[in-house]
C-alpha cells in the first residue's frame, strides 16, 4: 500500500491518494528506462477522519461492472508506504482467514496514521 500526492494545495490526507501495488515493472522507450508499478486505486470514504479513531477510511475502487480500477504509474509518483487496518464491523473473522488475504477479504480500511512519526505528520 502506498500514498501518492493528489493535490499539493490541500493539507494532510485530503491531498493524498491511497493505492495497492500489484506488481512492479519496467520498460525502455527511446533508450530511457521507466520504472513503474501496476496499482489498484482506493477511494476515500467521507471528507473527514473517523470521529472515534481519528483515522481516514478508504475502500478499493471498482468500475460499475465490478472490475478493479487499476492503472500503471511511475514509481516517482509514490510518496511513501501506507499501512491499512481493516474495519472489522460486527461480523466474526473466519478461523481460516490468512493475513495475506486481508486486502481482498475486507471492504473498508483505516489508513493508520499512528504507525510511525512520518505517517502521523503526513496523514492528518
Amino acid at each position: 500500500m502506498v500514498l501518492m500526492e493528489k493535490d499539493v494545495q490541500q493539507d494532510g490526507f485530503a491531498g493524498l491518494h491511497v493505492a495497492r501495488i500489484l506488481l512492479f515493472l519496467s520498460f525502455t522507450y527511446a533508450n530511457v528506462k521507466y520504472s513503474c508499478t501496476l496499482i489498484h486505486w482506493f477511494l476515500t470514504i467521507g471528507d473527514w477522519p473517523c470521529d472515534l479513531t481519528g483515522m481516514w477510511k478508504v475502500q478499493p475502487d471498482y468500475y460499475p461492472n465490478g472490475a478493479a480500477y487499476k492503472c500503471i504509474i511511475h514509481v516517482d509518483c509514490i510518496l511513501r508506504a501506507a499501512h491499512l487496518m481493516p474495519v472489522y464491523g460486527n461480523g466474526i473473522v473466519p478461523e481460516d482467514h490468512k493475513y495475506e488475504n486481508t486486502l481482498d477479504h475486507f471492504k473498508m480500511f483505516y489508513v493508520n496514521k499512528y504507525i510511525d512519526h512520518h505517517a502521523h505528520e503526513i496523514i492528518f
